[in-house]
């Protein structure tokens, strides 16, 4: 990447704004440092329980001389600890293996961070990791952590919009969970019809709830009214993953190398009935007022009877366990059809840093968090699901033994059922684009905008935020 594609440090921190306050360098244990070690700095995903110790361990195992470090950055979305990154790469403070969802992927990329893994997957001697991890990961999350025909990130989990369904809330107003090929009417009646409200009008059981944030949110509606924030494109480019591990599959078709979002279409008709949709519910009281956070009330919501359906992906198994749900509790389906069936989708993985220390460690730990062994050892799948495996054959019934949901497969059949699901619209600049989306929907829902006026806004500065990007895409 040309030098003048990368932010300086005055952008970084421009960007990194509010959310470099809470930055914490990690207080975890390091691992045994054998004679002549190499210290790799790794992101970590929690405080005290941190569930890459059993990866670190295996990574100690094969090679004694290396130790893990642990960078600890914790925010209540994606895009706070993405923030959060910005901040300490900023600040001078080096970083070897990094993690991001879709949100933050190309954002580390098209800043340079990120480096691209290429060549070292083409060039590793050992194919056969390659060749059976690629069969094993549908081309959709692959395609997710490109970057102007890079990849960026071995896919190791992703989350795809679908519905669950509080089993017990919906058979005592005498629903049943609904099949595949349910649609929009369908859910709105399901969604009035459970809803309960006391002799004063105010509600006790809510029939639907979301969170404000990019992922999940409303955006699932405007995937399935056929819009989205911008004009879905692709880079060219990837060839030399798709005909190199995938040929023949036709789950391939048309792909290219990454995402490219360069045209706004947030006033689009289709994302107004979106809005408008929502908003009519919420008016209602069918939903709950809509805040932003990590969906914790929610969870509680559900858990105690007062939700009968919700936004989630696989990682919703495990808190709905921990919250004292059974199975059988809760259930799962794929999004109800509008004008089509497509799906939304978020991944996420480790990226090395283009500015790594020990880059040879840093991919090694890399590699072996995504191979079987990594997968049979990590914590987000057993015992309890945290997170919807990249790798297929780890979201089986096993998988979901403990927790269910007894519709586990539309997890992945969200992505190999239905060819159009795509990821979350995630541009270099998506942290101030989440910023206009969110502020957006509060507007809309508040009542201080209508969805036209609320919608004819967030184009406006949609519009104006990406002319302010003139360094990406630009045609060759």
């Amino acid at each position: 990447m040309s030098a003048e594609k990368k932010m300086s440090r005055r952008d970084l921190l421009k960007l990194a704004g509010a959310g470099s306050a809470g930055l914490v360098m990690s207080g975890l244990p390091v691992k045994v440092i054998a004679q002549d070690p190499v210290t790799i700095k790794v992101q970590a995903h929690g405080l005290d329980d941190n569930q890459l110790l059993p990866i670190a361990d295996l990574m100690v195992a094969k090679h004694p001389h290396v130790s893990v470090e642990w960078v600890v950055l914790t925010g209540i979305d994606h895009e706070e600890v993405a923030a959060k990154i910005l901040a300490l790469v900023a600040a001078g403070e080096s970083i070897d293996v990094g993690y991001a969802a879709t949100e933050a992927t190309q954002l580390f990329a098209g800043q340079g961070l990120a480096e691209p893994l290429d060549d070292l997957i083409t060039g590793d001697p050992d194919q056969e990791f390659w060749t059976d991890y690629f069969a094993d990961v549908h081309p959709s999350l692959v395609e997710a952590m490109m970057y102007e025909g890079s990849l960026y990130e071995p896919p190791r989990d992703f989350n795809a919009a679908n519905m669950y369904f509080n089993t017990n809330v919906l058979a005592e107003n005498g629903f049943d969970v609904p099949g595949p090929n349910w649609t929009k009417d369908d859910f709105v009646e399901i969604a009035r019809g459970i809803t309960k409200k006391d002799d004063a009008g105010n509600t006790d059981v809510f029939g639907y709830a979301w969170i404000n944030r990019l992922w999940g949110s409303w955006m699932p509606w405007i995937f399935v009214a056929g819009g989205n924030l911008y004009t879905e494109e692709r880079a060219p480019g990837g060839d030399w993953c798709w005909d190199g591990y995938y040929e023949g599959d036709p789950a391939v078709e048309g792909r290219g190398g990454g995402f490219r979002w360069r045209t706004p279409i947030a006033n689009s008709d289709e994302v107004v009935e979106a809005l408008q949709l929502v908003v009519d519910l919420w008016r209602e009281g069918v939903t709950p007022d809509i805040e932003m956070g990590s969906g914790a009330t929610l969870t509680g919501f559900y858990a105690t009877g007062k939700l009968g359906m919700t936004p989630a992906g696989g990682f919703w198994a495990g808190r709905l366990k921990n919250e004292g749900m059974e199975k059988g509790d809760f259930d799962v389906q794929l999004w109800p059809a509008w004008r089509n069936q497509k799906h939304q989708f978020g991944t996420g993985g480790h990226w090395l840093a283009a500015g790594a220390t020990a880059p040879e460690e840093a991919w090694e730990f890399m590699k072996i968090e995504v191979s079987h062994e990594g997968f049979q050892a990590s914590p987000f799948f057993y015992p309890v699901i945290i997170t919807t495996s990249a790798r297929r054959s780890y979201s089986q019934a096993a998988n979901y033994e403990s927790t269910g949901p007894a519709n586990y497969e539309v997890f992945y059949d969200t992505l190999d059922k239905h060819p159009s699901t795509s990821p979350i619209p995630a541009p270099p600049w998506a942290n101030p684009m989440t910023t206009i989306f969110t502020t957006g929907t509060s507007n809309a829902l508040s009542g201080a905008m209508s969805p036209q006026d609320a919608l004819d806004q967030m184009q406006a500065e949609l519009e104006a935020l990406t002319a302010r990007q003139p360094q990406y895409y630009a045609d060759n």
